[in-house]
């Protein structure tokens, strides 16, 4: 089987991949199930598409504490309604309240079984676009669950003969990259470990060693990426960059080839207009994870910061990471704020769940031919 185009270096471009229209969704609720993936896999607007962040078990969802809401930053509370009857708690989408909260954990669908779901929809022949259209499958947990992940992922790419549930079937149209989520503020004493230079270390370093278990030589590589939180001061950004220079002299060198900046803003706090907690929370505190417009300068200034130190780094390797900025892109402005510090592609949280899929053909509209160009 040949590289996929789509997740392979495209000729004359500076970094490990290639997202094509540098557009896509971030690991969120609204990409969760069977119909938010093939809505966003068929717009023409979206180079890819990230898949919610799962577990390889399930995680166990309670509407009443795993909940989102908009807000807006000039009022700042919530007016939306929160309706625990259905899914996360889902919230009512009024004018104006352009950021988000939420106190959400991870997909109620377990890895496995998103495995399923994108092989039923290649053998069904729903995956027809030429290039392919990758899949960022968004994972986490413990350091040996996420290298689980990364070796069934390459197995699946390398040796596509192992999952035909039909004769002759094949996946070729499958095209797979992997985010690993190290920066959810939301898990009761789990603190985010991309935070921690120890821990990601590990994470990394499981990579690696997952990768050259494969041995798949020549085979389909497999493109793996991790998700930061907000940084929010300088020790934090030389910690991420050490890992990843250290983990050059890991066998076969850095094995990241993108970064996903950034996850929600942690230890944030909406009041409903009685001045009382929007969200129910694990904690009972109705403390979350902020996104939306009030993190746009936040995320432009990590997107910056990253993409300076990847470039400053004396080992080679770093400068060829690309970065997915997120963090408040509602509209042409906020992806051409994006590209301008540094990102590659750009993703698309809050406002995808308040004005649907057809977001992405709303930013499209506003930019050139050659602002969608890849890098």
């Amino acid at each position: 089987m040949s590289t996929p185009e789509a997740t392979s270096t495209t000729p004359g471009s500076r970094y490990l991949i290639s997202i094509n229209p540098p557009l896509l969704n971030s690991s969120n609720p609204w990409a969760t199930t069977y119909d938010d993936l093939k809505t966003l896999y068929d717009s023409p607007h979206t180079g890819a598409v990230t898949i919610r962040t799962s577990l390889w078990s399930e995680f166990k969802q309670d509407p009443k504490l795993h909940q989102y809401t908009f807000f807006s930053s000039s009022t700042g509370h919530s007016t939306s309604r929160i309706d625990t009857s259905v899914a996360h708690g889902r919230s009512d989408v009024l004018p104006g309240e352009t950021s988000s909260l939420n106190t959400l954990g991870y997909s109620p669908i377990s890895f496995p079984d998103y495995m399923k779901v994108l092989k039923n929809m290649s053998e069904s022949g729903q995956l027809d676009k030429q290039p392919a259209k990758p899949f960022i499958v968004s994972v986490t947990g413990t350091v040996y669950e996420v290298a689980a992940c990364c070796t069934h992922l390459l197995e699946l790419q390398n040796h596509p003969e192992r999952f035909r549930w039909k004769p002759g079937g094949d996946y070729g149209d499958l095209v797979m990259m992997m985010e690993i989520n190290l920066s959810c503020p939301n898990i009761l004493d789990k603190p985010p470990p991309a935070y921690d230079g120890s821990e990601l270390g590990e994470y990394i370093t499981a990579i690696s060693e997952a990768k050259q278990m494969a041995g798949i030589g020549n085979g389909v590589p497999l493109h793996v990426g991790i998700k930061t939180p907000p940084y929010t001061y300088a020790d934090q950004f030389k910690t991420l960059i050490q890992v990843l220079e250290r983990s050059t002299e890991l066998y076969g060198g850095c094995p990241i080839s993108f970064i996903t900046a950034t996850n929600t803003l942690g230890s944030c706090l909406v009041l409903d207009g009685d001045g009382k907690s929007a969200l129910g929370s694990a904690s009972g505190s109705g403390i979350g994870g902020m996104a939306g417009e009030a993190l746009h300068p936040l995320a432009l200034g990590n997107v910056k910061t990253i993409r300076e130190m990847l470039d400053a780094s004396p080992f080679k390797e770093l400068k060829r990471i690309a970065i997915v900025g997120i963090g408040g892109v509602s509209d042409a402005g906020g992806y051409s704020r994006m590209r301008n510090v540094g990102a590659m592609a750009v993703g698309v949280g809050t406002a995808l769940g308040r004005e649907g899929v057809e977001v992405f053909g709303k930013i499209s509209s506003g930019l050139s031919e050659e602002d969608l160009k890849c890098q």
